[in-house]
């Protein structure tokens, strides 16, 4: 019988986890491993509003403290021992993701975005000039938020055009020139080699400022999965209800591999994290059914907002009409994205879900 279920980690996928399993009537023991500095929180905002000082600090949590206490969910402050998750009858591991420090002498003195204390230790000592090194979705919401607070913000990416690689050209280049025309200063193709007290020494030439922030990507954090003795392919490997290989083991969020329309894929989305979260709960009850959600996210860039659904590593052709943007291989639509279009992104994401092309063409017609 299941009598306790442990969650290990609280960010979106650990917090979603343990409140399905008390929503879908499980009233066993549930003990939140949530070693985060604090409740769970809504850890998109940190890069937009939060940072940009337009959302005030009572925002963030995702549930108050309150809320575990009263659906009677343990909340423990510390990481998980696997020796330890040996007493329950189930797991669910949903440990996220740690940001990537650059291997470069100086890394250190980089500050991270990850967490609240991450986002005050920035908004603390952002005085006048910022070197953001990343030109990715968390690079670019850094800058935008600190030229909200009037900062001078100079971006270091290796690529040529930002987003290019997850968006495509015509896209990439409306998000930089969205961000040209709010005052960033880009410096692609560059490579940086060291931080020190000035700033960044490039690969030729350097960029100063008195604070550098870096949004270089994530990497999952495995470490306890594969502790436990859990299959790990750049993630742990699950199937389609998220069990790992090991009996009695779910995981869920940034950590997990899953099969989504024929490949394996991880996807480091809120709301997927949130979606799995539940999938996983649902799972351990014995009420799991195939994950097949259409992922989703959105990035904030000034005054630009760009929504995403689907999921398209690679493309053979984009399709565009009016801000509107279909990723496309051998005829299949893998995904849309879109600006202010919030009503075709809905229907592009049922039309997704449904496998219904004809929809979608008829959204985004093939040129």
């Amino acid at each position: 019988a299941l009598r306790r279920v442990a969650v290990v980690g609280g960010g979106a996928a650990g917090a979603a986890a343990a409140e399905t399993l008390r929503r879908e009537g499980f009233e066993g023991a549930i003990t939140l491993f949530a070693p985060e500095e604090a409740t769970p929180i809504d850890r998109p905002n940190l890069s937009k509003d939060y940072l940009a000082g337009t959302a005030p600090e009572e925002w963030l949590p995702v549930r108050p403290d309150e809320f575990f206490a009263e659906h009677a969910i343990e909340l423990r402050r510390e990481r998980a021992v696997a020796a330890e998750l040996k007493a329950f009858d189930a797991v669910i591991l949903a440990t996220g993701a740690t940001p990537i420090r650059l291997p470069i002498p100086g890394s250190e003195r980089a500050l991270l975005l990850r967490t609240r204390s991450d986002a005050r230790a920035i908004i603390a000592r952002a005085q006048k000039r910022v070197v953001v090194i990343g030109a990715s979705f968390i690079g670019l919401e850094v800058a935008a938020a600190l030229v909200a607070r009037g900062l001078e913000v100079h971006v270091i990416g290796r690529e040529e055009l930002p987003l290019e690689r997850v968006l495509g050209r015509a896209l990439g280049e409306r998000v930089r020139d969205q961000h040209l025309a709010k005052g960033v200063r880009f410096h692609l193709g560059k490579e940086p080699r060291a931080i020190d007290d000035q700033g960044v020494a490039l690969d030729d030439g350097r960029v100063d400022g008195d604070l550098v922030v870096m949004g270089v990507g994530v990497r999952p954090d495995v470490a306890l999965a594969e502790e436990l003795g859990a299959a790990i392919d750049r993630g742990v490997v699950v199937d389609e209800e998220l069990r790992t290989s090991l009996p009695g083991v779910w995981a869920a969020g940034d950590i997990a591999r899953f099969p989504y329309r024929g490949a394996r894929v991880r996807i480091e989305h809120w709301v997927v994290a949130q979606q799995h979260g539940q999938s996983a709960a649902r799972s351990v009850l014995g009420k799991g059914r195939p994950f097949d959600a259409v992922p989703f996210f959105w990035s904030a860039h000034h005054d630009l907002t760009i929504g995403y659904v689907g999921h398209a590593e690679s493309w053979d052709r984009i399709d565009t009409v009016d801000g509107a943007y279909a990723y496309r291989r051998g005829g299949e639509t893998l995904a849309v994205a879109a600006i202010g279009r919030d009503e075709l992104l809905l229907r592009a994401s049922a039309a997704l879900e449904r496998r219904d092309e004809s929809a979608l063409s008829a959204l985004i017609p093939p040129r």
